[in-house]
Order: C-alpha cells, then sequence, then structure tokens
C-alpha cells in the first residue's frame, strides 16, 4: 500500500525536529490544572488493560500517563521521535507505527490518548482514523482527544528552530464529534478553552467511549 502523502511529510518534520522538541515541551504540563484533570479523568475510566498513546512523541504525556498508574505504552510516526522516548523514559514501550494502520488487534486495547496527535490528518481522512481506533478499543474503552480548535490548514515552514514543510490542521470540535459518532463514540466530555502562553488559537479536548452495536 503506497503510504499518503501527509503521513510522509509528518513523519520527515518530526524526524528532523525530535531533539529540538523534547526540550521545548518536555515541561509543558506543568501548572495546566485543566489538562491535568482531563488525562486523570481519562485514567479513571479505564478499567484494567493496556492503554496506548498514538502520536506520542517523545513521552511526556506516556509518561504521565504511568504515573497516574496505568499500563501504558506509546507509538509514533517517527522513528527519531521515538529514540527520543526511549532513552528519556527507558521504564516504558515505546514503537514506531501509524495511527491509520495500527498494529493491535480487535478489541484489544483498554483506552487511547491521541494527544495533538490528530492534527496532522487532513479532516477527510479522520473518520477511517476513528474506525481504526474503535477497531482497537475494548467495549466502553476510552478515548481522549486534544487539538486546536479551528476550521484551516496551516502550512509549517520554520518550527523549533528548524526549517520543515508540513500541515496542520485546526479543527471544528462540533465536526470532530460528529465524525466520532459516526464512527460508534459515544462523546459525553467536551471542553473548549481559551489559547494560553505561547498558544494563537484555542484548544479543545473531547472524551468518548467506544460504543458497541
Amino acid at each position: 500500500m503506497t503510504e499518503q502523502q501527509h503521513v510522509s511529510m509528518t513523519r520527515a518534520a518530526y524526524d528532523t525536529v525530535a531533539e529540538s522538541y523534547a526540550d521545548l515541551v518536555r515541561d509543558e504540563l506543568d501548572g495546566r490544572h485543566l489538562e491535568h484533570g482531563l488525562l486523570a479523568t481519562f485514567a479513571d475510566r479505564v478499567s484494567s488493560g493496556d492503554v496506548l498513546e498514538v502520536g506520542c512523541g517523545t513521552g511526556r504525556i506516556t509518561e504521565h500517563l504511568h504515573r497516574l498508574g496505568l499500563e501504558v505504552a506509546g507509538m509514533d510516526l517517527s522513528p527519531n521521535m521515538i529514540e527520543v522516548a526511549r532513552r528519556e523514559h527507558p521504564h516504558l514501550r515505546f514503537e514506531v507505527g501509524s495511527m491509520e494502520v495500527m498494529d493491535a488487534g480487535d478489541s484489544t486495547l483498554a483506552g487511547i490518548v491521541a494527544w495533538y496527535s490528530i492534527i496532522h490528518t487532513p479532516p477527510t481522512h479522520l473518520p477511517a482514523v476513528f474506525a481504526e481506533l474503535h477497531r482497537a478499543l475494548t467495549p466502553n474503552g476510552p478515548l481522549l482527544l486534544a487539538f486546536q480548535s479551528g476550521d484551516e490548514r496551516v502550512r509549517l515552514e520554520h518550527v523549533y528552530g528548524h526549517s520543515v514543510s508540513y500541515d496542520a490542521y485546526r479543527l471544528d470540535p462540533d465536526a470532530v464529534v460528529g465524525m466520532l459518532v459516526e464512527a460508534n463514540f459515544e462523546v459525553d466530555v467536551r471542553v473548549h478553552r481559551a489559547p494560553m502562553g505561547y498558544e494563537s488559537t484555542s484548544q479543545a479536548f473531547l472524551l468518548a467511549r467506544k460504543q458497541i452495536s
């Protein structure tokens, strides 16, 4: 199967910025009480079993979930990101992979976190991504999404001190909820907050659970 262009571009960009990214975002959760609360709520909803952070980057959220008591692993497109994650969190498991075609059996994951990892996927591809996440989750398994709110594509050409070329998508929370419902998720937590610090857009968080037909 030929790899989609947005996947190749995203991998190349994050391979380029991996070390700088790790340094810049390492302490980003500090003092972010809303995000801490959402991650804790997600952890409380995991009954038992393995949890996966898709698009884990250098592993900071995976580490946080581990500290909340979850059996968690991380997965990312970028081999360089995974190399950094393994170095910084050697007690956790990290693998290279794509959330578009996951190496996980049907109904095998007790929970999935996609923390700003759907933002490089064109919106027309998201229904297939959500169907894949649904496939891998156990019945009633929770899914937590974080993303920038909006309705536009932004071409990124200089980030984290490096020249790159890839896209980021600001996503309409109502549209994302609609896609999740179509994928047979029930969305019961919706949070929308104003920009903080360096952020230029508002941020959206959705907590859903896998329904079964």
